[in-house]
């Protein structure tokens, strides 16, 4: 199997690329390959001949069953099975002849830490470039067998960068682990999710149907995706799409999160309306069910009902951004058009505005003025905000709790801020407390806290960077952007494709 590599995408040339119609030949037979990606039936088609193939002989060592990417969804992947007589754990590096290139190194994830049936996805492979994998299959006893092969990556499916331009001002080594994932790089010609490692060297290319991909949450044995406006994936470990969601009359825009039961509640747009980007609905992941749960205009009636449309004809007069779920049926709203944080209670039975962090001026003179949360301290508030995340904190009070988000400072067009709020339920105020510059970007964006460091994504500018928890930068990265880079999340992917740290 690793004599005949799968048709690679023959490289795009100027011409072709720039037809009248917007996509080459070359493109729109990529598509028609991504559509087939995320066709259910097809998958599970190649999943049964991976199984027959699997029963057609005895797997080893020494003769591994490996396919590059059979589900077509990691370009920068290999498929993965054999059998040991003895229960190993398996590991593996990827090295390549490039010393601008640092090796990669992951052990796999298994059921069990040690058995003697081993099926699973390699990532992280390095396109145009022979790539040296490396096996490490250890005993219980701490013996150790290794296996080596040799596998040609072709091209890139896209268009983008294999190593990122790299800008370091601390140590490398600080980086936390993970696999920086870049969401919606948004083009007009063909759409990927990429993971990028600390070294800014591309690890994995994800193809999508259309859209973006707004981030990745994972639930038991899935990772869940957005691949297009109205469609979310369900994909297993080795790559498999299991379930395609569609979502009728709504469009998916932004974010979506797990609730407690493990219902997906997912920012949209009701086609069927005049306004957009106002609607959260559930998408129940057992039987595809869709249900709106939440329509802002409902809360928000007389608030609406002043609103203009935009230049676009549309009226976006929310704009809800991010969503978090905070639990007991209570979620948190980020809105960029009213440079708003929105608590919304009771969102499955009867939902009620709670509070709102924002500019008491927006709100004046509305019968919401009352739910302004009051500032405590002197900072200018948040701005166009974007990426809110809601952290809870044993220390605190009950009541008490954090949120920390991208303040893109829209006013201002200068320097947008990581900002850290410290909100207070028990008297209805929020007060900063923490809070850094960061490269301006006046949409889009991300903050993500790692264990140590901060991810930051300046999508308009297509820089992302992480800092220590001193709020130096450690390093950055910069992207080619044809209109902006819309989120980066660091992943590191533990208990999915990988089991615990290669660190020592």
């Amino acid at each position: 199997d690793m004599k005949e590599e799968p048709e690679a995408v023959e490289e795009q040339t100027e011409s072709t690329e720039k037809e009248e119609d917007g996509l080459s030949q070359e493109q729109q037979e990529m598509l028609e390959k991504i559509s087939k990606t995320y066709d259910v039936e097809e998958q599970k088609e190649i999943a049964s001949r991976l199984e027959e193939k699997k029963k057609s002989q005895d797997y080893t060592i020494n003769n591994m069953l490996i396919e590059q990417n059979p589900f077509g969804t990691n370009h920068q992947s290999l498929y993965v099975y054999f059998n040991t007589d003895e229960p190993v754990n398996v590991s593996y590096t990827i090295h390549v002849k490039d010393s601008s290139v640092s090796d990669f190194a992951q052990n796999v994830y298994q059921t069990e830490k040690y058995q003697t049936e081993h099926e699973f996805q390699i990532i992280g492979l390095v396109p145009d470039m022979e790539n040296q994998i490396t096996f490490f299959l250890t005993r219980e006893d701490g013996s150790t067998d290794t296996k080596e092969i040799v596998f040609q990556m072709g091209d890139t499916l896209g268009t983008e960068e294999v190593k990122l331009e790299q800008e370091v001002e601390g140590n490398v080594e600080d980086l936390e682990e993970g696999l920086y994932v870049v969401l919606g790089n948004d083009s007009e010609k063909l759409n990927f999710m990429y993971y990028y490692d600390n070294n800014g060297v591309l690890r994995g290319e994800v193809p999508l149907q259309g859209y973006r991909s707004c981030r990745l949450i994972f639930d038991q044995d899935f990772m869940y995706y957005s691949i297009s406006e109205t469609k979310m994936a369900q994909v297993n470990r080795l790559g498999q799409v299991t379930q395609v969601y569609e979502l009728g009359n709504y469009e998916l825009h932004h974010d979506y999160v797990f609730d407690d039961n493990g219902n997906m509640l997912i920012l949209a747009t009701d086609k069927t309306q005049d306004s957009v980007e106002d609607i959260v609905i559930k998408l129940d992941v057992n039987s595809g069910t869709v249900t709106e749960i939440l329509d802002l205009g409902d809360l928000f009636g007389s608030y609406k009902a002043e609103c203009q449309k935009n230049s676009d004809d549309e009226l976006d007069w929310m704009h809800i951004n991010t969503i978090q779920w905070i639990g007991n049926g209570s979620i948190l709203l980020s809105s960029r058009e009213t440079s708003s944080i929105i608590k919304i209670d009771n969102v499955y039975d009867s939902p009620t505005v709670s509070y709102i962090i924002g500019e008491k001026s927006v709100w004046a003179d509305t019968e919401y003025e009352s739910l302004v949360f009051q500032k405590n301290g002197d900072f200018t508030i948040q701005g166009g905000q974007n990426s809110i995340t809601y952290v809870k904190d044993e220390s605190l009070s009950d009541g008490q709790y954090y949120v920390y988000l991208f303040h893109n400072n829209i006013e201002v067009n200068e320097t947008s801020y990581y900002y850290k709020y410290l909100i207070d339920e028990n008297v209805a105020t929020f007060e900063l407390i923490d809070s850094f510059e960061v490269p301006y970007s006046d949409c889009g964006s991300s903050v993500q806290n790692l264990d140590e460091n901060t991810v930051i994504d300046s999508g308009m500018q297509g820089v992302f960077g992480e800092y220590d928890k001193s709020h130096e930068l450690i390093a950055s990265f910069q992207m080619n952007v044809e209109t902006f880079v819309y989120r980066v999340y660091k992943y590191d992917f533990e208990g999915f494709y990988f089991a615990g740290s290669q660190k020592e």
